[in-house]
Formats: structure tokens, sequence, C-alpha cells
């Protein structure tokens, strides 16, 4: 999943208005921020495998530090923790937190299964939406404008750049989301952890448009 991940950051400006968009997108692709590290670290891995799914041909062979459950619940409590520390919003702490987790969950549902529960464990889950094109764009793409919509209905252009910003960035995800699909992948893991490195323009692209949006909750 992609532009779902970013659906659930647009949409948490409805529940909580204090965090930035950008500090929203943080949350929900953390560990897919963590992940491009660890890939070219040589920490985790990942094959290319054309037929593995019919939405894409990654095999995620060991994640286990960025995309095992008990991982992900690591890395929540310490995203709220930080932000809490910084911030003292026990709130926007606890929002943020479950944005963490909302990754794995929506994972979960497009993933075969290669998502371990634990660290060097056997359990491995996913319900396999992905193996359907079709159903995937469906869910991805309803999640996605439906946090669109909530985002929008939250917040206010100050001024042009307010709205240029805000629909630059939804064409612009569509677009990379639509190419994810037709495109062809990456040729190493390497090169998928270096693409992966990318998100930051998209979370940089979220603080400019609040900076030029208000919200209205």
């Amino acid at each position: 999943m992609f532009i779902g991940h970013f659906g659930v950051g647009f949409a948490a400006k409805k529940i909580d208005h204090k965090p930035s968009l950008g500090t929203l997108f943080i949350a929900t692709q953390f560990i897919d921020l963590l992940w491009p590290f660890f890939l070219i670290l040589g920490i985790e891995k990942v094959e290319i495998e054309p037929g593995i799914s019919a939405m894409n041909p990654f095999d995620f062979t060991y994640y286990p530090f960025s995309h095992s459950l008990f991982g992900v619940l690591v890395w929540a409590l310490l995203f709220g923790v930080v932000y809490f520390l910084f911030k003292k919003n026990f709130k926007s702490a606890l929002v943020l937190g479950a944005l963490v987790i909302s990754h794995w969950v929506l994972d979960l549902i497009v993933h075969i299964p290669d998502l371990p529960i634990f660290p060097g464990g056997s359990i491995k889950v996913g319900f396999g939406l992905w193996n359907s094109i079709l159903s995937t764009i469906i869910i991805e793409g309803l999640i996605f404008l439906a946090g669109v919509y909530f985002y929008f209905k939250s917040t206010k252009a100050e001024n042009k750049k307010g709205t240029f910003a805000l629909w630059s960035l939804v064409i612009f995800l569509i677009m990379v989301y639509v190419l994810n699909i037709i495109g062809p992948p990456p040729d190493s893991a390497k090169a998928i952890g270096y693409v992966g490195l990318s998100q930051w323009l998209i979370i940089a692209w979220g603080y400019w448009i609040d900076r030029n949006r208000k919200s209205t909750n």
C-alpha cells in the first residue's frame, strides 16, 4: 500500500489539527521511512520476484525490525514518547503513535503472508489483497480519496500556495502510484532503498502545505 497510507495521514488532520501534515505523514509512513535505510545498510532484505503477487514483484524476505508487529509497536511507542517530550501534547502523541501502527494494519490487508509477528519468529501474516490489482486500486483509492476529503474539509487555504501545494501533491501521489503499477521495478534491493528515500520529498511537501493552510476544526 502506498497512497492509502498518505490518505490516513490526510484524514488524521480531522482528528487532531495540532501536528503538521508533514508530521502526520512521518507517522503513517514511519516504518517505510526506516526500511530504505535498513535495506541500504543490508540489515533487512528484499528480493525481486515477478509474479509473487499481482500488484508488485517484491519478495519481502527479511524485515523484522521495521515491519514485524512487535517492532511496529515499539516504534509507535518511541514515536509517541519523543513527540510528547518535545510538544507536551498527550493527545497528539497518542494519535501519532496510532498512525505508526495504522501502517502495519493496512499492510496486513494488502500483503501476502510475509509480515512477521515477532523478529526471528516463523509466523507471518497477510490477507493478500495484492493478489488482485483491481481490488487493491479500489480499496487503496477509496482510503486516499476519503483522507484528502477529510483534510480538505478540515483546513482552509490562506493563500494561493495553500491551494496549489495541496492539489499538486494529490496529483503527484496519484501519478507515482500509477507509475509504480505500470512501470518496471528497480533492479536491486539497494535501488529500492534509494527510491524509498524519495518519500522525504513528500514529507517536506506536507509541511509546505500546512504552512499555507489553517485548520477549521
